[in-house]
Order: C-alpha cells, then sequence, then structure tokens
C-alpha cells in the first residue's frame, strides 16, 4: 500500500467530509478512495472514521492519525517544492475561480499568455459571483472583490476598480438627473444581493468621506452581467465597474452621473488556503494575474475613458503536434 497516497486520500476524505466529493476532487473512482480508506483501517489495526448513511466523523484515533498526516503532507510538499519550483516549470490541474465579470472580460481574452508561458498547467475556471469553500469544492485559488472577511486564507491583493455610478437615457429622461447624492432621494436603484439575500448599498466617497445610500428598486440581482443589464433596460441607477459600463458609456447606452461623487475603490485579491501557499503552479498564475491587471489602468483603480488594456499580442495557431502533452483550457 502507497502510505502517501492512503494519506493523501484520508486528508481529502477528512476535508470535503465526503467519499464522494474526495474522489471528484482527486480524479479517482469512488469505489478506490473507499477501498483506500479500508486498507489504510486494516493496516493501522484501528478505525479512522466512523460512517453512516447521513455523515462522517472522526474517531479519536482518527483525529490523532489526521494530525499527524497533516504535518506530513505539508512537510513533504514544502521540501519537494524547495528543490523543483526553481528548475521546473509549474505543471499540474489548476482550479480556479473569479467573479463572471472579470473572468469573462479580462481574464479569458488574455488566457492564452498563461497557456502559453506555462503549457504543462491544465487550468479549469470557474466563473461566478457567488463565495465558494476553497477545500470543500477542491478550488485552488479564487479571485474575489471587495473587502475580505474570511482570515482562514491567504489573501494577495493584485488589482482595484473604481465602480462608476450611470443609467439609461430613458430612465434619466422620466425621472430626471440628480447632481448630488441628496438629490437621489426618490429615484430607483438596481439592487445586488448577497447569497444570503444582503442588499449592497451605493456608496459614494468625497474628501475622504464615504457616504452610503439605499435606494430601493423595482428589482434586486445577484449576478454582474444581469446588474448592467438591467441599468441599460432603464430599471433604475446603478453602480458597476468602469471595466464593464464602459462600452455602454461609449455608445451612449449609459450615461455617468454623479462624477463628483466617485464609489469608493474596490480592491481585487487572489485568496488561496494555506497548504497551498508554496504551490508553483497557484504562485505562477496569481503572478500572471497581478501582472495582467498591472497593465490595465481600470484594473489600478483608474478612471480613463479610453481602452482600458493595453493591446495584447493575439495568439498564433500552432500545428497540433507541438502543443504539448496534457496541455489543455477548461471553462467550467
Amino acid at each position: 500500500m502507497d502510505k502517501l497516497h492512503a494519506m493523501r486520500v484520508f486528508v481529502r476524505v477528512v476535508e470535503v467530509n465526503s467519499f464522494t466529493k474526495a474522489a471528484d476532487t482527486l480524479g479517482l473512482p469512488r469505489a478506490s478512495v473507499t477501498t483506500t480508506i479500508q486498507n489504510l483501517e486494516a493496516a493501522l489495526g484501528v478505525r479512522l472514521l466512523q460512517r453512516t448513511t447521513r455523515k462522517l466523523s472522526l474517531t479519536l484515533d482518527g483525529a490523532a492519525y489526521l494530525e499527524g498526516a497533516t504535518r506530513i503532507l505539508s512537510d513533504l510538499e514544502e521540501i519537494e517544492t524547495s528543490f523543483t519550483s526553481a528548475r521546473k516549470t509549474p505543471r499540474g490541474r489548476l482550479r480556479v475561480d473569479m467573479p463572471g465579470s472579470v473572468g469573462r472580460l479580462i481574464i479569458i481574452p488574455t488566457i492564452h499568455e498563461f497557456h502559453a508561458r506555462y503549457p504543462d498547467i491544465e487550468i479549469m475556471i470557474g466563473m461566478s459571483d457567488r463565495p465558494i469553500d476553497l477545500i470543500q469544492e477542491g478550488v485552488d485559488c479564487v479571485l474575489r472583490v471587495g473587502d475580505l472577511v474570511d482570515s482562514s486564507l491567504i489573501a494577495r491583493r493584485v488589482g482595484a476598480f473604481r465602480p462608476v455610478t450611470v443609467a439609461s437615457p430613458a430612465y434619466l429622461a422620466r425621472h430626471g438627473t440628480p447632481k448630488t447624492i441628496e438629490e437621489l432621494e426618490g429615484h430607483s436603484a438596481v439592487n445586488y444581493f448577497t447569497r444570503t439575500g444582503k442588499m449592497h448599498e451605493m456608496s459614494f466617497e468625497r474628501d475622504g468621506v464615504i457616504h452610503e445610500v439605499k435606494l430601493n428598486g423595482p428589482v434586486s440581482v445577484n449576478d454582474a452581467d444581469a446588474y448592467v443589464t438591467c441599468a441599460l433596460e432603464g430599471l433604475g441607477i446603478g453602480q458597476t465597474a468602469r471595466f464593464m459600463a464602459l462600452p455602454h458609456l461609449r455608445s451612449g447606452a449609459l450615461v455617468e452621473i454623479l462624477k463628483e461623487w466617485r464609489p469608493a475603490l474596490m480592491p481585487i485579491s487572489a485568496l488561496y488556503p494555506h497548504n497551498r501557499h508554496l504551490s508553483p503552479k497557484v504562485r505562477a498564475f496569481v503572478d500572471w494575474v497581478a501582472e495582467l491587471f498591472e497593465g490595465c489602468p481600470l484594473m489600478q483603480g483608474e478612471e480613463i475613458d479610453g481602452y482600458e488594456c493595453p493591446d495584447r499580442e493575439k495568439p498564433k495557431p500552432a500545428p497540433a503536434t507541438t502543443e504539448p502533452e496534457g496541455a489543455r483550457l477548461c471553462v467550467v
């Protein structure tokens, strides 16, 4: 029996509290995970997990083994990384998650550059505005917008953007154009809500003071693209990232209002679990994103109306025979 493999399987089962989820994230058949745990318990001569149809729980022996196995695997990863990261290209499957707007408009159009630089990384990109549990869902790294609240993750700020307050010409023709935040009273907003149902209030900054304004509205959404669409349809005033609003501001489909009352800056951070802080593939992705955002003025909080990112080299088609083995892009 491969004891290191058994340790990894056992730790993963405990992390996600499920044989099936562990199998999915490890890329193994469920039967193989079950057999590995059974063989490990037989070799140790103790029961590590109490299994019922509803849940898994650690025995006292299992808790002790988990502590030791986690420490051994962490030490082993650190030792291996110290020898390999400096001389080997990062490789393996990398699962990342990010807001749909950032992924669709910024990351996906330039992901070919990451692929060209790190051809041995198979990257799986999830795009959603919902918060996820990195450990439970087997995700290596996430990009998140706004202030951070989860202290169990390592965070690195990679960029920022300043939202813009907008409305459609049709809405402003019906309701008038507010000149101050006091004149927002009586106006409608497109509201954005979180998974818990909490509404995000509009935020304005002037002379270093932040003012939050709550407006009622006919519709609330929890998706950034839907939010912009509702503003385009004249359902109310909205605050969205300038990189999302820019094409509509250029075309006149949206109008910027309250220019003297700027929305507060929104940081963009990369987050990853403590046990993956030395992973070359995670480091490679975070460094690449930071470099990408550094070249985009709008992703550094600058307020410009020109093209937000410098022209980047388009991918050149290559013969199928030249693509490295295992180099794939998977968008989920």
